[in-house]
């Protein structure tokens, strides 16, 4: 299977859906806890038909899906092909997807050394060590319940800030959070990356990116 990039995962038109670090992902409103369980065997039932399987996180009032295949590190059309047989599941159900209250966090540690450091963190917080191209340098949880860790040069002037999360939106709910963190003492620092990122602050300076899929390789 060929790893599909995130334009040709828009042009598939996935209502509900949003591409986020690697994965696509939704929210599945059931309202209640019985309905949930009901859509999740519905879903393991169609995953092993097609012996493509998600992570589900069932809740009292609703199910997230997330949807990758691990071979290609990235989304190809299985996934589109199980996303849509979800997305029937859930019409049959009669209960709604969405995608706008649907993120993913990441946290980058800014250091000119990450080789020196990047073993620290490893050992505790018992993740796996991943490079490559689909990877770049990074920690990941194996049963995928952390953030993945990253690592980005910087340089060593004081003071500076250590850590700072990326978190990963629908392009669509980009411009509505910026609003709303303007709104309550925050700055945007930057949108030179823009619409691959934006860098924020709150009132005290601690940055944070908001990141998309567009404009990435």
């Amino acid at each position: 299977m060929t790893k599909l990039t995130g334009q040709q995962i828009a042009d598939a038109g996935l209502d509900g859906w949003v591409y986020l670090l690697g994965g696509l992902q939704t929210r599945i409103h059931t309202r209640d806890f019985a309905t949930g369980l009901s859509v999740v065997n519905a879903i393991g039932n169609a995953a092993e038909e097609m012996n493509h399987h998600p992570d589900l996180n069932l809740r009292y009032t609703h199910v997230d899906a997330r949807l990758t295949s691990n071979g290609e590190h990235g989304v190809t059309d299985r996934d589109i092909r199980l996303a849509r047989t979800i997305s029937s599941i859930a019409a049959n159900a009669g209960v709604q997807l969405e995608s706008a209250n649907v993120s993913r966090l990441e946290l980058a540690l800014d250091t000119p050394t990450a080789e020196s450091v990047l073993p620290f963190w490893a050992a505790v917080l018992a993740m796996e060590h991943l490079s490559g191209p689909d990877f770049g340098d990074e920690l990941r949880d194996p049963s995928d319940a952390l953030p993945t860790v990253w690592f980005q040069t910087s340089g060593s002037e004081e003071p500076r800030q250590r850590w700072h999360p990326d978190v990963w939106v629908d392009p669509a709910q980009v411009q509505s959070r910026i609003d709303a963190a303007l709104a309550v003492g925050g700055a945007l620092v930057s949108d030179a990356e823009a619409p691959s990122f934006w860098v924020l602050a709150d009132p005290e300076g601690n940055r944070v990116c908001l990141c998309t899929w567009q404009d990435r390789g």
